[in-house]
Parts: C-alpha cells; structure tokens; sequence
C-alpha cells in the first residue's frame, strides 16, 4: 500500500515569513489572470516558482530557483519532517466554523494500474505537460497535491493537534482561509504516521495534473538512469492528506462554459433538448443554481436570452451509449457530457479533454455574467458530488469527466517547497530516515 515519508522543505527564510501573506499564491490551474498579475508585481512571491511567464518559462524558474537557494530566500530545513496543515474556513450558508486537518510528505509515485492511489478524473493534457517541464527545468514540488485516506478512528488527528499547539506560521489565503502550518521532527510519531498509511489506498482529490507529470516524470528519469535504484528522489511526489472521515471534506461544483461553436442557435439547441429532457423556463437567472439542488441529473442552462432548468427523462438514460459501470453513468456530469455536450453539441466523448470549446468556472456569478457580456454562448450550471460518489468511482477504476470535482478549500503554493535533486532530498547521514 502506500509509502510515505518525511522530507526536509524548503521554506522561505524567518525574516520573510513574518509576511507569509504576500508570498503565498493560488494554486497554478485556479490563479486568475488578475490574480496572476498582482501577485508578480512582488518579486519574491511563489507565482514566480509555480506559475512562470513567457518565453522559456519553466528554465526561467529553474534560475530563480537556484538563485533564491543562493542568496537565502529560500532555507532548507536540516531535519526530515511531517508538516501538518491546518485550514480553518466557513461557508455561505452555514454559521458552523470549519478546520480541515491534514500532513504533508513525500509518497511514493505509484503508476495507476498499482491501484494504490487513485484517481476519479481526466485530465487536460497540455496541463500535464506544462507541469512536467516545470518539474523538469526545477526538480522542485511547487505545491503538494491533494489526497485523501480513510481512518474511522482517526489514529494521526492527536499527533496532529499537538503539534498546533506550536504552529511555525499563520496566513490568510486569498479565499479568506486561514492557513496554519506546524512540523513534527519526533521520529516516534513520524514512525506511526508511516505505519499507518501502509494499509492505506490514497484518493487523489485533487492535484491530477500534477501527480501526472510527477508519474510521467518518474518513468522518464528511469530510463534514463541505468543504475536506478527506486529510491530516487524522481520516485517521490508532495502529497497533503487528509481524512475521509472528517467533516471538514467539501466539494463545490464546476460548471461548464461553452464558446466559439461554429453556427451556435439557442433555438436549435433548446429544440434539440426537448427529446431528452424535460425543461422549464426560469424566470430569475440569479436563482438558478438553488432551483437545482438536490434533484438528480437536474442542470441549469443559461443563454443569452432565456434561462432553464432541465432534467433528464428517466427513460432518456437507457439510450446512453457510452460503455461505462452504472457507477460512472448514473453521476450528474457523465449525463451532462453524454446527453448535452456529445449529443447536442456535437463535441465527442474521446475529444471532450482537449477540447477548446470547453472551459470550466467554479463560481456562479462569474458564469451569469459571461453569459450576459456575451463571452460565452451558454453556461451549464452543475451540483457539487459527494465524498461517496468519488470513492465508489476510484473502486470501479474508470474516471469522471474533467473537472468534476472542486475540493474546498483549495491548497495553497508558498508555505513550503519539496526538492527532488538527489543532494536535496536525501536525508542526512546521521538521521533514522
């Protein structure tokens, strides 16, 4: 099962992190264009690192890299450890107070067919391959991805809250979370930590472009190094993990945005939903999204001109032809990309991940003013998917469609880095690990 294992970070150094707040970023596939350009105004911040810019971008990281090593921006801790990861959040619509509680290290960089972390969605390819030449030019983890194991009884969370009793930092992210990092260097408690994922099948939750290019990485340094070991420092990915048990796990929905379609009719488009899907005119647009909730394979679809709930006919389903489990086929989103977009859009299934066409956008008022300012051509607002759903989805080894799921709170880049330069990621001599 999985191997995991502590690392020595690279963080920024003391006087730096007084001001962690403006050096943290959003994660590289949700950063905004807005976001991106104020937070490059700030030569120190991690963008630098994890979203580079222009020609010879990834080579240009590389560089600032080694010369914040150089100059001691970046410090790299002397001992392996287990950094724990606390996020504390609330939600609209709800008055309770949310922590997420979770540790960072190192696991092992397993190919699918192991079946010990597993994935549920797609992925875009020229993501993959953005992450991969980043890992490359840099052999720096910018940001752990995000995974997720089961404990009932939730053996860690005590390790865990001991060691916030002396957190290393605090920052307020830019989704309003507050972000609280602490470490552990007691090899007694490490040891349990590494004990007891051993049994543990890791749910990747989010990070699948990353973990890709970490796999892609991975086979290509072991063909090319002919005294390979396994032990490498390219054998081994940034994971935070958490525990499926607790309630703190939260998935918003991301709905889909379609532009550019060559000779585009609402009228065309509307007629040809009648065959499958029972739909109704919805005054108030700004509704929506809460006229929806709760009713299976129920969807909102905003035009330019008129908003609708639809709902698929149940009888509609057995005409699915798509060769999935029930599983897979019954979800929201594979009926949305079968029923909507293959069958009247005319955008096939095994085009869907690269298309063009296709965009994705979490927040709802984004998605009815894009529709208004005519930016897109229609919006097919979703519902966010269980816990549940994701893990029955991972047992029967197919995947969702991209961008299924968007866990909150999302990551942040900044608080630490991993290197994977054999030096670097090597423990000390004198260490147990």
């Amino acid at each position: 099962m999985a191997e995991i294992k502590p690392f020595r970070a690279w963080r920024y150094n003391e006087a730096l992190t007084r001001k962690i707040d403006s050096l943290t970023s959003p994660l590289f596939d949700v950063v905004s264009d807005k976001q991106r350009k104020a937070l490059f105004q700030n030569p120190l911040n991690s963008i630098h690192l994890s979203v580079p810019q222009g020609p010879n971008a990834a080579t240009k990281a590389g560089l600032l890299l080694q010369q914040w090593k150089d100059t001691g921006t970046l410090v790299q801790d002397r001992l392996p450890a287990i950094y724990v990861y606390y996020q504390y959040f609330k939600l609209a619509g709800s008055k309770k107070d949310f922590c997420r509680k979770g540790f960072i290290c190192y696991i092992r960089t397993y190919d699918w067919e192991d079946q010990v972390i597993l994935r549920h969605e797609s992925t875009i390819p020229k993501a993959v391959n953005d992450r991969i030449e980043l890992l490359d030019k840099t052999e720096l983890h910018v940001s752990p991805t995000h995974g997720l194991y089961t404990d009932p009884d939730f053996e860690l969370e005590k390790y865990m809250d001991e060691a916030m009793l002396a957190p290393l930092y605090e920052s307020e992210d830019y989704q309003g979370v507050r972000d609280v990092l602490a470490i552990i260097h007691d090899v007694s408690v490490i040891e349990k930590f590494v004990h007891a994922l051993e049994t543990k099948k890791i749910i990747l939750a989010d990070g699948h472009h990353r973990y890709e290019g970490s796999l892609f990485y991975k086979h290509q340094q072991k063909q090319q190094n002919p005294n390979h070991t396994g032990n490498e420092g390219y054998n081994f990915h940034l994971m935070y993990l958490t525990n499926t048990e607790a309630d703190d796990l939260r998935i918003l929905p991301t709905h889909r945005l379609i532009h550019d379609l060559s000779n585009f009719s609402e009228a065309e488009f509307v007629a040809k939903l009648q065959a499958d899907f029972e739909i109704k005119e919805i005054e108030d647009a700004d509704t929506l999204n809460e006229i929806i909730l709760g009713k299976k394979w129920a969807f909102g679809v905003l035009l330019k001109d008129r908003s609708l709930k639809i709902r698929l006919k149940p009888e509609a389903f057995t005409r699915m032809t798509w060769k999935f489990p029930e599983t897979v086929k019954e979800l929201d989103l594979t009926v949305l990309h079968y029923f909507i977009i293959e069958k009247i859009l005319g955008i096939p299934g095994k085009d869907q991940r690269k298309s063009e066409n296709i965009l994705f956008d979490r927040s709802f008022s984004d998605c009815l003013a894009k529709v208004i300012r005519g930016e897109v051509q229609m919006a097919i607002i979703t519902q966010d998917i269980s816990i549940e759903d994701v893990k029955r989805v991972c047992a029967s080894g197919y995947t969702m469609p991209q961008k299924s799921t968007y866990f909150y709170p999302k990551v942040v880049c900044g608080l630490l880095f991993s290197s994977i330069k054999e030096e670097e990621f090597l423990s000390p001599a004198f260490g147990p690990f």
